[in-house]
């Protein structure tokens, strides 16, 4: 289905501005030249969008087979039938933990004879839309929409009674799916994504990664202007921070590009106002007097971008040692896949290669969930976890099924 839209938008097919019609280039200088900086001059902008979403096809294992992987490599389902499982962690002992936020709990895993395929799963916690989890100190850690809670891991790897920490945090909106971890300060960090597609937020807390005791005392504003970045981690060498956030809906089928922004302490990262590689958004103006030049000089650019609409989700740091020994200390991402462009992109596993400490690529790793010639997919993928065996595994919400892929 294609969609016209006028509104307040940088343009992708062209742009109306003060009585001058103009196209967009990216290679231009138009942007500089013609941003108004105050409210006194007109911005009007169309935007030719789309909504597309594949169709759903089941999780077959002709489907399965035809999976694209890496030479060496092999995927098969670890388990199915599991209703929409999403963030994916692993225990000291090789327990596998799903959120279902949908259903309101959370399932433990467990491959009882090694054979790459759980064989049995229970349910070991209750909590409405829990979706964020994260293992730390030998207890889970669980987050909800406004509610972080705390639960002992018991010797068979279920849960005690889940114990309340924070009960505030701001309403979801457009993004509820919060995310936690803790950094090596042994604080606890909570994404917050922001509640619209884009617009000034009233609570200062939306559109941020949080910061927080263990207890979830002393929370605080750790980074801003991150619309929702629910994958982020430390590098296990350099320690420092990196998260992929997803760009702003309806610019058009190539913008916003997929940020990956190294997070750190009171930086800004631009959302809602400037975005990607330093483009501006003249949907929403600065506020007071700023004008889009001062606040594009406050802000954080990426560090690396990624296709548009492609809706990154968990991501996490390879340390395993079963993978070849290249794959270390790179990052992989789980991609969601598009329903804002007119032909699908993610639905995909991507590495991302680090060198020196730094992102510098994306190369595909499990790709194929695309079917039907780009008509239809089986799987739009979420939770990521490396295994104790040194497998990877990643959820799929649509089928209700966890994967894994190991190396031969």
């Amino acid at each position: 289905m294609k969609i016209p839209h006028y509104f307040r938008k940088p343009a992708l097919l062209c742009v109306l501005f003060a009585g001058v019609t103009a196209g967009c280039d990216d290679d231009n200088d138009f942007w500089d030249a013609f941003i108004p900086e105050t409210d006194k001059e007109a911005t009007s902008a169309q935007i030719e969008g789309f909504v597309f979403y594949p169709a759903l096809q089941p999780a077959s294992d002709a489907n399965v087979a035809q999976l694209k992987v890496p030479s060496g490599f092999k995927v098969n389902k670890f388990a199915e039938g599991l209703g929409k499982p999403r963030i994916l962690v692993t225990g000291e002992n090789g327990h596998v933990y799903a959120s279902d936020r949908e259903a309101g709990i959370v399932m433990m895993l467990t491959d009882t004879d090694s054979d790459g395929i759980a064989d049995d799963k229970k349910t070991v916690a209750n909590i409405k839309q829990v979706h964020g989890l994260y293992i730390y100190n030998g207890k889970m850690y669980l987050a909800a929409v406004r509610e972080v809670f705390v639960a002992d891991i018991n010797g068979d790897g279920t849960l005690g009674q889940p114990r309340m920490l924070i009960s505030d945090l701001p309403d979801g909106g457009q993004h509820p799916n919060r995310t936690l971890a803790f950094g090596p300060d042994k604080k606890m960090y909570i994404s917050v994504g922001s509640t619209c597609n884009s617009c000034p937020e009233p609570n200062p807390e939306n559109a941020t990664l949080l910061r927080a005791e263990e207890d979830g005392s002393n929370r605080k504003v750790f980074a801003k202007g991150l619309r929702n970045t629910i994958g982020f981690g430390w590098h296990p060498e350099t320690s420092e921070l990196w998260g992929l956030d997803h760009g702003i809906d309806w610019l058009g089928d190539d913008e916003q590009k997929e940020e990956v922004n190294q997070i750190k302490q009171g930086a800004d990262y631009g959302w809602p106002y400037i975005y990607g590689e330093g483009k501006y958004n003249p949907g929403d103006r600065p506020k007071g007097d700023t004008t889009y030049q001062q606040y594009l000089q406050k802000t954080t650019l990426p560090t690396l971008t990624y296709q548009a609409h492609s809706a990154p989700m968990a991501m996490t740091f390879y340390t395993g040692t079963q993978f070849p020994q290249d794959y270390r200390n790179d990052a992989f991402i789980a991609m969601r896949g598009s329903w804002n462009r007119s032909s699908p992109v993610g639905y995909q596993i991507v590495r991302m290669h680090f060198e020196n400490g730094k992102p510098v690529r994306f190369e595909d790793f499990v790709s194929g969930f695309i079917v039907d010639n780009n008509r239809a997919h089986f799987g739009r993928l979420v939770g990521l976890t490396v295994h104790k065996d040194g497998s990877l595994l990643f959820s799929d919400d649509t089928n209700g099924v966890v994967y894994r892929v190991s190396y031969q």
